[in-house]
């Protein structure tokens, strides 16, 4: 699929892009001066004489990626020609100005309320302003990060590109909004498995099309199609309280809506909003604010708007899955190829350091398989039963190497019974005592994805854990419940069938065995300090 997907970004560029997502100038304005052949000896231009190519040295200018005000002083190559007075050294304020590079103050918040100022040039990226801070906090750099524009007094949300300039968004703030800073797993998923994303009764073609992963995504890409999203939404009047259900199609001139039914005849259509002077947010609280009829609300919004929420276009869909459909259509529709080539380019890096980083291990379901070591060589096993047993007696060989090791003695000035119930408060996925409408809301923000979890203390159960699960876009919990055994407490997630000494044994264990869950546990929630 990456194949085709490649092949068409190729064909569909006519010009090269940037590091942050700008085309490349082509060929001089049509005011250049053409470049003129050098001239014969008789006429040639003599040394004093200066010559003019500022179309060229402007091109030149415009292609680096260094900054001079960010760069030391550059000696000069030309000591020997210096006056007396003259410094041997280039001063910054000697160069042209149209190298100076501005500066500004950005100030991002952490999802603890926590923020911190950093000072950026005005043509970094979203991606880039993600890096440096991921590189300032630790974290794990997995290109998962994001910046969000939130604005709480419209209730609104969005994750930025990650080619937008963030000092242009900054922009275009209320002095209410803020950038946060906080992962979404879910931001490229459509590019792994876009038939999760756009179920077949929403989406109509204007060519055939044999249904394919491939062709699916081709066919938002290609700028030459017209892919169509067609359903029922529920939409709030302009400056009015009322919500109306109405039939609504997206396409790439606009969202529209008809004023007969179902019918798409052109004089049925009304322009609802444009794509193009226009960004789609979620809702935060629809209910409460908006007073939107179901949970599954989201928002076109200019940008000329600020703070008034009279020219908001709200719209609320029936479940998620609805939901993600519409707001991955629109990104699709309105920047096409770009999308592709962000989530291309961490991949390409990826591949190019590969050779000269430490090999990691990989938990993905595809290249983890049930090994038995019981003989002279190992073997894989095949049979599902027999692979379901031995997880299930690789939990309990677990239990009993902790056991041994507990009574061997340990190093910890804590009893190895408490050392087990609070050694977990140290892990990242660990979020302590929030209620269950937080723990989904956090699951939410980062990305409905298969595999992402979280694990909290228990409010009904004070002695017991709580397993929050994403899977198919859906939110289940799981009770960790303690056990006791020959004097020693365990924690359990399928009634003590399989035990662990502490959380982080489980949480290991279920990583590599889906065992009673529906799925493995692949991506872990995270809060981050600035």
């Amino acid at each position: 699929m990456d194949a085709s997907l490649e092949s068409l970004c190729s064909a569909s560029e006519t010009a090269p892009l940037l590091h942050n997502g700008q085309h490349a100038r082509g060929p001089p304005p049509p005011g250049a001066r053409p470049l003129r052949p050098q001239a014969s000896p008789r006429h040639r231009v003599p040394r004093s004489q200066p010559l003019h190519i500022l179309a060229a040295r402007r091109l030149q200018e415009e292609d680096q990626q260094f900054r001079t005000s960010s760069l030391p002083a550059i000696p000069n190559p030309f000591p020997e020609l210096c006056g007396p007075g003259s410094p041997p050294v280039l001063s910054p304020g000697s160069l042209p100005p149209g190298q100076a590079a501005a500066k500004q103050d950005v100030k991002v918040f952490s999802e603890d309320g926590t923020c911190k100022v950093v000072e950026i040039l005005a043509d970094m990226t979203a991606r880039d302003l993600c890096q440096l801070l991921v590189y300032r906090s630790h974290c794990v750099d997995d290109n998962s990060w994001t910046l969000v524009e939130h604005h709480p007094h419209l209730g609104l949300e969005r994750g930025l590109e990650d080619h937008e300039r963030v000092t242009q968004v900054q922009h275009t703030l209320a002095s209410e909004s803020k950038f946060l800073f906080r992962k979404n797993y879910a931001k490229y998923e459509f590019f792994k498995n876009p038939t999760n994303f756009f179920p077949e009764q929403m989406v109509t073609w204007c060519q055939q099309s044999n249904g394919s992963q491939t062709q699916l995504l081709q066919n938002f890409l290609n700028s030459s199609s017209c892919p169509e999203i067609q359903g029922f939404l529920h939409v709030k009047e302009l400056g009015r309280k009322s919500w109306k259900k109405l039939y609504v199609c997206l396409r790439r001139s606009g969202l529209y809506c008809s004023t007969k039914g179902a019918s798409k005849e052109p004089r049925h259509l009304q322009l609802l909003a444009d794509l193009e002077d226009s960004s789609i947010f979620s809702l935060i609280a629809g209910r409460k604010q908006y007073g939107a009829p179901t949970d599954y609300g989201f928002c076109i919004k200019p940008n000329r708007v600020r703070t008034e929420a009279k020219e908001l276009r709200l719209l609320c869909a029936e479940d998620e899955q609805s939901r993600t459909c519409w707001m991955t259509a629109f990104r699709l529709l309105k920047y096409g190829m770009l999308l592709y080539q962000n989530y291309r380019v961490p991949q390409q890096r990826k591949a190019v350091l590969s050779a000269f980083s430490a090999p990691v291990r990989s938990v993905s379901e595809n290249s983890l398989v049930a090994m038995d070591f019981s003989g002279q060589t190992g073997r894989v096993i095949e049979n599902p039963a027999e692979a379901q047993s031995a997880a299930l007696e690789e939990g309990h060989a677990w239990r009993k190497r902790s056991t041994r090791m507990n009574i061997l003695g340990s190093q910890s000035p804590l009893h190895p019974s408490t050392l087990s119930t609070v050694i977990h408060r140290t892990q990242h996925w660990f979020h302590g005592r929030i209620s269950r409408e937080e723990s989904h809301r956090i699951i939410k923000q980062q990305g409905l994805v298969d595999g992402l979890f979280l694990l909290r203390d228990s409010q009904s159960n004070p002695k017991a854990f709580v397993l929050t699960l994403c899977h198919h876009q859906k939110i289940k919990n799981f009770q960790i419940l303690p056990c006791e055994d020959d004097g020693q407490t365990f924690f359990s997630l399928d009634d003590g069938n399989t035990k662990f000494s502490d959380l982080i044994q489980l949480v290991d264990f279920y990583q590599l065995n889906k065992g009673v869950l529906p799925c493995k546990l692949k991506h872990h929630c995270i809060r981050v300090a600035l």
